[in-house]
C-alpha cells in the first residue's frame, strides 16, 4: 500500500495497488506511523479508543451468551477469560481458543469481538478468548467442550501465538489441536526470513501502508523478540518438523509473508483466502465489501474442520 504500490517490477506488486473500495480511507493516517514517538502505554491508549465494529447486525448474534471467568496462570498471574456460547448449542462443542491481536503489547477480548460472536453463532463452538497464557482443556466439563477437539486462532500477533500453540501441542504429544485459524499472521521474525529462497519485497512495497507501516511492524517484533533468537515458538515457520506434521490450518493473509505459510506447509490440508489490495487489519472497517467475506471465510473453515475433515483423512 502507500506510494510504493506504483513500483511494478515486483512479482506481487499488483497486490499493493489499493482496492477502490478502500479509496475512501486514502487519507487515513496510521496511528503507528511515528513509532519513535510512541511507547507501549501510548499504544495501549490508542487501542483503547478504537471502537468495536460489526460487519453484521448485532441482532444476528443476540442468542450468543457472553460470560467471564478469572483464573490463575502457572506463574500465579490472574487472567480473565471471555466465553461465548450460543444458546442453541445442545452438545459438547469444539473449543475455539482465541489469542487476540495487538502486536503482543496491546489489545484485549474486544479486538476479536466480531469474530468471536459470529463463530459462536454459526458453528458448534464454544469460543474462549484469553490473555494468552491459559489452556482450557482442564476445565472442559464446566466449559462444555470436547477437550480433544480444539481449534486455535487469532489475528496478526494473535495468529502467531495460535500457530505456536499448535506446535507446542505437537511437541508435548497432546494431540488436541486439529485446526488453526491464522488471520493475517507474520509467521517469522524479519531477520529470519529465508531471503535466499523467497522474494522479500513486501516490507518495501508496504512501508507506508495505512494502519500498519513496515517500521511499526518491525518495532512490534523487536518488542516481542528483543534478542532476535531463531525460536520456532516465536517464528512458527522455523519449526523443523513441518514435514509429516498433520495440522490443519486456515491462512487468511493480507501480505505475501502470510501467504507463504499456506504455500509451503505441504503436509497439511490448507485453505488459503487472499485479500489483494487491502491493508493489514482491513477487517476493522465494517463497510468494506471484503470484510463480510473475511468473517464468513473463518466460519466456513471452522465448520469444515468440524464436519467434513474426517471424510478426507
Amino acid at each position: 500500500m502507500g506510494s510504493t504500490h506504483k513500483q511494478t517490477g515486483y512479482r506481487y506488486a499488483e497486490y499493493g495497488i489499493p482496492d477502490p473500495d478502500f479509496d475512501k480511507y486514502e487519507d487515513l493516517e496510521s496511528p503507528f506511523a511515528e513509532v519513535e514517538d510512541l511507547s507501549v502505554p501510548a499504544m495501549r491508549e490508542i487501542a483503547a479508543q478504537m471502537p468495536v465494529t460489526f460487519p453484521y447486525g448485532e441482532d444476528e448474534v443476540a442468542s450468543v451468551s457472553i460470560s467471564h471467568e478469572r483464573i490463575k496462570a502457572r506463574d500465579g498471574a490472574e487472567l480473565e477469560l471471555r466465553i461465548y456460547k450460543d444458546k442453541s448449542l445442545d452438545r459438547k462443542g469444539i473449543l475455539f481458543f482465541v489469542t487476540h491481536g495487538g502486536g503482543w503489547v496491546f489489545g484485549d477480548h474486544s479486538t476479536e469481538e466480531a469474530m468471536n460472536r459470529l463463530v459462536a453463532k454459526r458453528t458448534s463452538s464454544v469460543v474462549v478468548s484469553v490473555n494468552y497464557r491459559l489452556q482450557c482443556r482442564e476445565n472442559a466439563e464446566s466449559l462444555e467442550i470436547d477437550a480433544n477437539r480444539v481449534i486455535v486462532g487469532g489475528s496478526s500477533s494473535g495468529g502467531i501465538i495460535a500457530a505456536a500453540l499448535a506446535l507446542k501441542d505437537g511437541d508435548e504429544g497432546i494431540g488436541a489441536i486439529f485446526g488453526q485459524v491464522l488471520n493475517i499472521p507474520d509467521t517469522w521474525h524479519p531477520t529470519h526470513f529465508p531471503k535466499d529462497r523467497f522474494e522479500y519485497y513486501s516490507p518495501e512495497q508496504n512501508k507506508d501502508a495505512p494502519i500498519l507501516t513496515t517500521e511499526a511492524a518491525h518495532w512490534f517484533w523487536d518488542l516481542y523478540c528483543a534478542t532476535d533468537d531463531a525460536d520456532c515458538y516465536a517464528s512458527p515457520l522455523l519449526a523443523s518438523y513441518h514435514e509429516g506434521y498433520h495440522q490443519h490450518q486456515d491462512v487468511i493473509p493480507s501480505a505475501t509473508t502470510g501467504w507463504l505459510t499456506a504455500k509451503h506447509s505441504k503436509p497439511v490440508p490448507v485453505k488459503t483466502k487472499i485479500y489483494p489490495r487491502l491493508p493489514h487489519a482491513f477487517c476493522l472497517f465494517p463497510d468494506l465489501k471484503e470484510t463480510r467475506t473475511y468473517f464468513s471465510s473463518i466460519v466456513d473453515w471452522i465448520n469444515f474442520l468440524d464436519k467434513d475433515l474426517a471424510k478426507i483423512l
